[in-house]
């Protein structure tokens, strides 16, 4: 495994790889990322993992100061997993390029969560089209719990670049929970009260499924079904749900009849943020 901190060591190593699989990651890694890594190397003959939290795509600086970091305990993961490259770069070598476009979300992308970050997915795509520009991987895995970010990023660097965006499925505890870096923000009752939400957000994913299959479930009685249920999430578990929206999983608009969808989720248990989706 060899870590690399500057990009002229970067562009050394891998300047001849041309079947390069890459994973980025903000670290605080979990069996999620594990996945992501394990892919990659069935598909790719080599495989990068950035660890790099990214100061753009917080909207709030108390969250980015927060973020869970653990560098040892990723790079023992890292080494344990046999990934063959390690990237650690500083805030200044990845925004030393002033030159690049400034990223704007249509005002039909802001929705779900970039309807309340301001910002957030406009750093996200902005920090991976610096890395890809960098590494031209030939596959880039992303997991498929932030949905939206897989969505956005896929149609924008697949646009751009050479480099197909694989999307992974969501990995989760026994309990339903989504594996997530914030999840260690939480503490063991927390973490089984999110197990309980998720549980009871797929009953109503299944419940809505078999309306939108089987009856005309309109849009008004969507909302109704949804606000209902939101309510009751609300009072049962003491939460504030920023979002609980149903989506097309192919365009992310909000039609979904006779069409796959997810269900998508954004809420506040004792103040640490947690989104999924189902």
């Amino acid at each position: 495994m060899k870590l690399i901190k500057q990009i002229t060591d970067l562009n050394k190593a891998i300047n001849k790889e041309n079947d390069l699989g890459f994973v980025p990651t903000m670290g605080s890694l979990h069996k999620g990322h594990e996945f992501l890594i394990k892919i990659s190397h069935k598909l790719c003959k080599k495989t990068l993992v950035s660890i790099f939290v990214n100061p753009t795509q917080f909207n709030n600086k108390n969250d980015y100061k927060t973020y869970p970091r653990n560098l040892n305990k990723d790079l023992k993961i890292l080494k344990r997993l046999k990934v063959d490259f390690v990237y650690l770069p500083s805030v200044n070598q990845i925004y030393r390029d002033k030159k690049l476009p400034k990223i704007t979300l249509k005002k039909s992308q802001k929705i779900l969560c970039a309807k309340s970050r301001k910002g957030h997915f406009e750093g996200v795509l902005d920090v991976l089209n610096r890395f890809v520009k960098l590494m031209s991987p030939k596959m880039m895995f992303m997991g498929e719990k932030d949905y939206q970010q897989f969505f956005l990023v896929r149609n924008y660097i697949q646009k751009k670049y050479a480099t197909h965006v694989y999307s992974c499925r969501t990995i989760r505890k026994s309990s339903g929970v989504a594996l997530s870096s914030r999840n260690s923000l939480l503490n063991k009752t927390d973490l089984k009260t999110s197990g309980l939400i998720a549980n009871k957000l797929f009953k109503l994913k299944n419940l809505l499924y078999k309306k939108n299959k089987y009856e005309i479930l309109s849009p008004k009685k969507l909302k109704n079904l949804i606000q209902k249920f939101k309510e009751q999430l609300v009072h049962k578990f003491d939460i504030k749900i920023e979002y609980l929206e149903c989506r097309n999983s192919m365009t992310l608009n909000s039609s979904i009849k006779n069409k796959p969808f997810k269900l998508f989720v954004a809420y506040y248990l004792n103040n640490v943020r947690l989104i999924d989706n189902f």
